[in-house]
Order: structure tokens, then sequence, then C-alpha cells
């Protein structure tokens, strides 16, 4: 039931919680999400509009564990609720001290607890929160019609003003409004609000996602003029040829217009220049208007340009009466040939998953929050977002627009526990299915989602919601978007579960499919274009081998991106029992059933801190693509519609990490073409010995909404060496050294430093320069990390545990000295009970100047599970915490995600190597030449690749200490700088985080003889 009139009173009943025919009273039909103004100069200004009334802030409260407990007749006029708590709206409930917050991925959040089968919902646990404002009616508002916007509840509400009912709603992420007019008095008004967790709409938000209740997002009384216009459809569309515009508006006015009254549109430009332009006479509640433009400017994610709509209604005085501005961009989405297409060229959607998220606020974000996100977004490549899984705030749609980004906008629908239960596919009460009684639930909130963001050019695909199998419910909702707009294209990807109902969705769409099962689909002669609408699952240290998919983009052109699951971690502050606050998770406030650290699956950091995976993606999805040698870059620009003349493009040489020269260039490369550019460099530049690196970026020229002048947005670098290999020791002093083979202790003796073995450790036992110790734990052999979220999901710990015992226990089976004068070499060899037939050897060369070369060799035997790591490991004094590293970064990475490191030197210090909200293996950086870790005087150690380069950790924790803690909170106070040195680590992997293996060529088999070494010396 969705009813609007007010003739008869109506008797609010608690049963329409579970009443699937009532989700709507007397609320207003969805309407276009329009700004509108009484002058043209607030229009034109686009000021905060004198027509609402912010009703945001502090409100009376009242907390109920279940219906039966609330304070029933609150809304009453003479009920005091002076007494009640205090709580801020918007936010949810759940924190700001009341209940618990509950994460839950795809069951259901009373799993376990309720038997129950929609539409019942849980009768003992259904928190209800009863809302008081108290307010006085606006001078500009009164002897007006006045109404009032919800702009999401969370999940279903009832609302009153001065005793009476007013109206009740569900679908917790789009508007519900209502008219207040009738109810209001004079001086102050009560507005009661009773907001209920649980409701039908409850079995319809089965979103991976924290559950939550209340006002979350924005409350505001608004009134209209005279003659208002309630909803606008605007069409900006082009012909075939891209080079004629039309703009098609349809307006409904709010009530009958008098005769006589006019519209005036006008069409304006960039610069507010006024390019097309009609009136008309107003003819009926429905006027519809048509302007053509010749040549417009098209809107894409490169050059978003915006036109803007002015519309203008003069009543039948001649008097204006309301000004519209809005923003309209010329495009054309459509499938050609199969392959979907803007404004005639294929697209690739370079895209990530977004959860509307603050650590603070749950799903109450700020315009801070969005804007933050939006130049986060166009930072770092990513040109499309999908709203998983719910429609959101009208402002991020604002942005889109503005900044140029695609958008699926998916509706309030996700239904995942009541088909896939522990990963099965179990339909038998799956909703909506086939189920009649659920269409008009379902069908109410694909209209409330259409009918607010119909007219954002952003916006290219409607979808039909998440996860929530298929059927003949689902598929009348595509049914309706295509019929109520040919101009965007539909997607629904749980049809890939029942192919019955293919014609839901207008491309193929899969989750977490790999790219051999991607490839298999793209050469099977495919009916529809192919994008993963979820892809790579960046939870904890993940992202591996997302250079799989890309590389798809060039090969397919019927394969047109993904979406990476997902954009930000939904994980909350809390303070632990010290009062210290951190980032929790799942089960951190005693919810149960809970999936734990399932919701840390973001590329960005809860606190909005970049997460090191983000490097990754900015290299991977970038459009401009440089690819160098030695004499100069061959410039790709994958850009659709915009040349390369906004960027400098930029060069450096570095030799052995040191720049030593940089010159920047103009160049103009058109989009979809390619430019090779010569360098200008310096004659007899690259003639010294050593490892030479070309780096080439293109940078921002101008400030830009998004970035400033300067900013990287793409780059690439070409590695290759002239003369020796790199670190090679040469030059080694010759002065004797004394050796002390003692019963229990090998001491090798110089002038200034001693070097100690034990034979009865098994292992060096001490570097001491200048009577300064170094070691503060012996090396040892490794071949355990700490497990990564994907190394759990993959069930590492069982698959390759036998690794944890060989790096915790080891045999030393022999220790073997050999002397010269100027070097002495201790070597022992471990057996492990793991397997009888593998063997390490671990050869200690000391040098008259007191450095170590330290070789580690390994015999691989078959029948055993891949390796982890492939390293040694040992601890120095907290002490040396600063590190300066010739390697591949900035930001950590790994053999499968290393394609966005660049080789340089970086500084960093060993505290911020320890990453993710739940602790795992970090920090690590792969083609290291040499690694210094020094104390705050500069003095310490310094590691260098002797031949192929290294992969280091430098942490304050060892894997074990890691591994056995869930937050960071109970890792050990920091006493030492843990020093990983490693040969080979597996990759991270993330084609999914439950089961998912690391791609073969990432791995450490451990049947392959393998060895390392590096050298050790003073600072």
């Amino acid at each position: 039931m969705a009813t609007t009139s007010m003739n008869k009173k109506i008797n609010p009943s608690i049963s329409w919680l579970t009443d699937l025919d009532v989700f709507a009273v007397n609320r207003l039909p969805a309407h276009s999400d329009h700004l509108y103004y009484e002058t043209k100069q607030e229009a034109q200004a686009s000021a905060a509009m004198k027509l609402r009334h912010d009703l945001n802030g502090s409100w009376k409260f009242h907390y109920s564990l279940n219906p039966k407990m609330r304070p029933q007749h609150f809304y009453h006029q003479d009920f005091d609720c002076i007494g009640w708590d205090d709580i801020q709206v918007p936010g949810h409930i759940q924190l700001q001290g009341y209940g618990q917050p509950q994460y839950v991925n795809t069951m259901y959040p009373w799993d376990g607890h309720n038997d129950i089968r929609p539409p019942e919902i849980p009768q003992d646990h259904n928190p209800v929160g009863s809302y008081v404002k108290y307010f006085h009616v606006p001078e500009n508002m009164q002897n007006r019609p006045v109404y009032i916007s919800f702009q999401g509840v969370e999940s279903a509400f009832y609302v009153w003003l001065n005793g009476e009912f007013v109206g009740y709603s569900e679908d917790s992420f789009t508007p519900s409004e209502f008219d207040l007019t009738p109810y209001l008095v004079e001086g102050e008004n009560k507005l009661a609000v009773e907001v209920y967790q649980r409701s039908t709409g409850s079995w319809l938000e089965d979103q991976d996602f924290w559950r939550f209740s209340g006002i979350f997002r924005d409350v505001y009384l608004y009134t209209v003029p005279e003659i208002h216009v309630y909803d606008i459809h605007v069409r900006a569309e082009l012909d075939s040829s891209f080079t004629k515009g039309t703009v098609q508006a349809d307006i409904t006015f709010l009530s009958s217009v008098p005769e006589g009254a006019t519209i005036i549109a006008k069409l304006c430009d960039k610069e507010k220049n006024v390019v097309a332009s009609t009136n008309c006479q107003t003819s009926g509640m429905n006027p519809s208007f048509l302007i053509e433009l010749d040549t417009p400017h098209l809107w894409n994610a490169e050059n978003p340009y915006l036109y803007r709509l002015i519309i203008e209604i003069y009543n039948e005085s001649g008097a204006l009466v309301e000004v519209i501005p809005q923003k309209i961009g010329f495009r054309r989405f459509e499938l050609v040939d199969k392959i979907m297409c803007i404004n005639g060229e294929r697209i690739v959607f370079k895209g990530v998953n977004r959860h509307e998220f603050n650590c603070r606020s749950g799903r109450t974000i700020t315009k801070e929050d969005m804007l933050w996100d939006i130049k986060t977004l166009k930072q770092h490549n990513i040109n499309a977002v999908r709203t998983s899984h719910y429609p959101n705030q009208s402002y991020w749609y604002e942005l889109c627009d503005e900044y140029g980004v695609y958008v699926i906008d998916e509706m309030n629908l996700e239904t995942h526990g009541s088909w896939q239960k522990m990963g099965a596919v179990e339909p038998s009460w799956n909703i909506p299915g086939n189920n009649p009684e659920w269409q008009d639930i379902v069908m109410d909130r694909a209209i409330s989602m259409y009918e607010r963001d119909k007219n954002h050019p952003s916006i290219l695909i409607w979808s039909c919601g998440n996860e929530s199998y298929a059927g003949e419910v689902i598929l009348n909702v595509s049914k309706y978007f295509k019929s109520v707009d040919p101009s965007r294209l539909v997607h629904y990807e749980g049809v890939f579960h029942n192919r019955a109902y293919n014609e839901t969705s207008d491309m193929e769409s899969r989750m977490y499919a790999k790219p051999a099962d991607i490839e298999k689909y793209l050469n099977d002669d495919p009916e529809k274009p192919y994008i993963s609408c979820e892809y790579m699952h960046a939870m904890g240290n993940s992202l591996g081998g997302m250079y799989k998919y890309t590389e798809l983009e060039e090969k397919y052109p019927m394969y047109q991106g993904g979406f990476i699951w997902d954009y930000i971690d939904q994980s909350l502050i809390k303070k632990d029992r010290y009062g210290q606050e951190f980032l929790a998770y799942g089960g951190d406030f005693g919810d149960r059933p809970t999936d734990y650290g399932f919701c840390t699956n973001g590329i960005v950091y809860a606190n909005r801190e970049l997460s090191p995976k983000m490097q990754e993606v900015k290299f991977l999805y970038q459009n401009i693509k440089l690819v160098p040698n030695r004499n100069g870059v061959t410039v790709h620009n994958n850009n659709l519609f915009i040349g390369t003349e906004d960027y400098k493009l930029e060069y450096t040489l570095l030799l052995e990490g040191e720049e030593t020269f940089r010159g920047t260039m103009d160049v103009d490369v058109a989009p979809q073409s390619m430019l090779q550019i010569e360098f200008d460099l310096p004659e007899g530049i690259i003639e010294a010995a050593g490892e030479y690196c070309v780096q080439t970026s293109m940078k921002l020229k101008e400030n830009t909404l998004w970035a400033d002048a300067g900013y990287e947005i793409s780059y690439g670098q070409f590695i290759f060496h002239e003369g020796k290999l790199i670190n090679e020791k040469i030059d080694l002093p010759k002065d004797s050294l004394r050796v002390v083979n003692g019963d229990v202790n090998i001491g090798v003796h110089g002038k200034d430093f001693t070097i100690m073995f034990s034979k009865q450790v098994g292992s060096l036992t001490s570097i001491k320069y200048s009577g300064k110790e170094m070691i503060e734990q012996p090396p040892s052999p490794l071949f355990w990390r700490a497990q990564t979220d994907n190394d759990k999901g993959y069930q590492q710990s069982f698959q390759s545990g036998c690794w944890l015992t060989a790096s915790m226990a080891r045999r030393c089976i022999s220790v073997e000295l050999e002397q010269q004068q100027d070097r002495v070499k201790v070597e022992f060899t471990y057996n492990f009970s793991i397997s009888a037939d593998i063997e390490v050897k671990i050869a200690y060369i000391v040098f008259s100047d007191g450095s170590v070369r330290v070789k580690s060799a390994y015999t691989g035997a078959e029948n055993l599970p891949q390796m982890p790591i492939y390293a040694i490991s040992f601890k120095v004094s907290a002490d040396y915490d600063q590190v300066e590293m010739y390697a591949m970064g900035p930001e950590e990475n790994y053999s499968d995600r290393a394609e966005g490191a660049k080789l340089g030197i970086y500084q960093s210090q060993v505290i911020n190597n320890t990453g993710y909200v739940v602790p795992q293996e970090s920090g690590n950086r792969t083609g290291v030449r040499w690694a210094k870790l020094t104390n705050n005087n500069g003095k310490g150690i310094k590691i260098a690749a002797s031949t192929e380069p290294l992969e280091c950790t430098f942490s304050p924790y060892t894997a074990f200490e890691l591994e056995n803690a869930a937050h960071h909170y109970e890792l050990p106070n920091v006493h030492y700088t843990v020093v990983t040195v490693a040969g080979k680590q597996m990759g991270v992997g993330g084609d999914d985080s439950w089961g998912a293996p690391v791609h073969g060529e990432h791995l450490i088999q451990a049947n392959k003889d393998m060895e390392f070494e590096f050298m050790i010396s003073r600072i």
C-alpha cells in the first residue's frame, strides 16, 4: 500500500512491519532531486535553498529493546519527554550509546536467534528508537504548504506531528517525504518519529555491512512556491553522429497551473553563455519542451562537460515564481555490436564498489567525506563506481557528474541469506524470487531510486540490486527500468545462478570470476559484453594478481572492466579496556552472529588513509601508459576523448637510485593513439658503470578540481645496467683476522669488531661494531609468514602449516669452519622434522672490514606443500628503527603486486610497516638492492644483495607475534626490530578471500633447490 491521500484518517498499526502490502503510507511520490529557488540570483549562485529548513541536530530520544517496551504514546502532545536523552540526527542509534552494531555478511543478523522466515521479524529483539523534535515553522514557510523530507531512515518508521499520524515508510536508502501542512500549529510543533530496526524491509537489506538503525541521513522541512515543479525528467540526447543534441524536458507540477503561466528555459554553457533557449505556455500539469543544440560539448568521465539548464516559471501575471538550475550532460550510452559504448567509443570500467562509510559515524557521511572520496578516485585513475548496494546520497551523484565518474546506480535490494548458505546455493525459500506478493515492495525501491536519480549524466547503468538470486520479480524490475529509460542499460549479476532469467541483465556480470574463466566466456562466442561487478577482493593485504585482469582489456573488446571490492574498510572506532582507540570489526561489540574481519576489504582504510594497495590500482588503471627505454618513451594514450595536452611529460635518469638528470617536455598525443618520443639527454650521461633507471611520468600542468598542478597521474620505468653487477663487493681490505675456535663459540675478531658464532645455538649470535651489539636474537631460517586474510581463506595453516613448524624448530647437524688470512667462513647445516630430505645451509663469510656475507641454500624435496616464504630472520634492538632502502616502492609490494612500484631510494620508520586492521604480513619490499637500518644517530647496519635483488621487511613484530594477534592492541610492546631478508616470498593473491590460491608463478615450490645471499656491513 502506497497511499498519498489524507482525506481519510488512518490509524497506524504495528502489523505493518510484517505486512508485504504496506511499505508506504501517506508518503509522497518519489521525484527528481532538483534544486529550486525563488530568484535568478540564488539559482545562478547554487546557494543553499532558502525554501528548506534543516532539522538536523539534537533530538530527544528513547531506546527500547523491542516494541513491547516502547513508550507507545510518546507522540501525544501532552507526553513529557523533556527528561529523555539527546541523540544526534543524522546518526545511527548503535553508534550513540544504544544497543550494539552488528556486522554480518551473507547471513541474516537474527540467524541462530530466531526461527523465522519472510516476512516474519524478531519480536524479542527489534530495537525501537523514539525520536522527538520540537520546532517552529520558519517565517518564510508560514502560510505556505510545508513538507518534511527524511533522506534515509533504517529500516521502517512512523511519523506523527502534534499528536496526529502523518505517515509510514520503509526503504532505508531513498527519501521518504510527507505533507505536514494539515497538522501544523502556530508556535511550537512536536514532531515524533518511531524507528524500527526490523521490518519486512530488513529481509531485502541483507547487504554485506554493519547492521544499524535510526535516522542516518538529513532531515529537513521544505516549502514550495505558488507554482512548483514537483518532478522534472531531463533527457540530454545525441543523434548517431554525436553532433546534434536535444534536451527533452518533461515537467510535472505539484498542482494545477493557472492559465497564462509560462516557462522559459535557457541552456547555458560552462561560461554561463546562453547557447539555446525556448519558452512555452504551460498546458496542464505535465508540460514538455524541447531544445536543440548543434555540436554540443559531450559529457564523459575524462572531460565531464556540464551545461546548465535554467528553467524559469512565471505566473499568469508575468511574475517569476520559481527557478530551477539543472546540470545536464550530453552523452550517449548504448550497446553497439555487443559492446558498451559511451559516445560511440568502447568503454572500459576501471571501477570500485563503494559503501558509504565513516569509521566514527558509520553510513552517516559528510560532504567532506564525499569530496575526499571523489578526489581520491580521480587521483588514482578510478573512472567508475558501483553504489554497493543501495542508492547513495544525492550529493555523491552531483560530484560524479561534476568530476567525471561513471556510475552503476544500484537499488536497495539484497537477500543473500535467503538463497546462499555457507557458500552453497540453496534457493528453496529465496525472496523475492517468483513470489508475486513481493513484487510491489521490491518495485517501490526501483521506482524511488529511478525517480530521484534519473537526471544525473554520470549514471550509465541501473542495477536491480545485489545477490538476490533471480526470478520474475527482479526480471520485472529490469523491464521497468528499460521501459522508463531506454538511454541506460540494466545490470544484474544474480542471473549467473539461474540462466532462465538471463534477459534481466544487458551484460554478463560475474563476481570473482578468475581470469581463465573470464577468457573462457569471451572465447565462446558470447552474446553480451562482460564486466566483473566485483573482483579483486581487497581484504587485508591483498590485490595480488590484479594485472591478470587488466591485461584482458586490450585482448578482448567484449571485456569491459570491473569493480574492485571494495573502496573503504568498514571498521569502526572503538576503545580498548585501557581507553585507547582502535579500529574494530565484526564481533568486537559483542555482536553475534558475526562475520568478524570480513568487513575490512578497502583499498582505503576506514580513517580515510590510503592503503598500500592503492599504488597498484593507480598504475594498472592509468589511461596514459608510458613505456620507456634508455633513449625515449612510447606514450600510449588510451583515453577515449582527451589528448595529453593538459599534462607535462617528465623524465628522470637515476644511477644506483640517485638522480643524474631530469627533463620535461610538452607532448600532445591524441586520444586512442601512441607516440614515440626521444629524450634530450646530455651526451655521455650513460657511461659510468652501474644500474640505471629511466622513470617517466605525466604530471598536471595546472590545478584541477581533483588535484593540484604537478600531480603525477601516470608513470612507467625502464631498468638497465652498464658494467658491473649491482652491489658487487670490491676492494676489500686485506687485514688479518683473529679467530678463536672455542669449545662452544667461534669468535672472529678484527680491529674494532667481533663476530661470534655459537656451536650450541647453531647460528650467528653476535655482531659487535665498535662495542655496539647488533644482534638481539640470532638469525634463523624462516618459511612462515603471518597469514594474510587471503592466506586464512585459503586455509594456509592447514595446507602449509608444516612450514610454521619448520620455522619454529630446526636441528643444527653440522658446523664447519674455514679460515683464510682476510676472511673466515662458518657454515651451519640444518635439518627439519617435517621432512628428512630437506636441508638448509647458511654460510657466513666474515671479511676483515667486519662485513659479513650471508648465503642461504635450500635443498628441496617432494611431497611438501607450497612454502610461504624462504628467508632468514633475526632481531636487533628497537633503537634501530630508521629504514632507508634502495628497492621497489615507495609502498609495500609483493611479487604479484609490484606492477605499480618504482625503483628508488625510500625512507621510512619501522613502526610504519605494521599495516592492516587485522595484524598480518605487511611491509614487504621487492627488488631490494640494499637497505640501511639505523638509529637516530645514523649508526646501524646495511644489508645489500650480493647477486639477485632481495625481498625485505623491517617490522616491530615477528611473524609469530602477528599471527597470534587478532587486533593491534594484542601485540606486545615494541622491544625489537625484526629483520627479515628473503630470497622470495609468495604473492598475496586477491582473486577472492575464501579459497582462491595465489597464482602459480607467484608461489614457492618446496621441491626446488633455492639460494640467496646478501652482505651485512656497518654504518
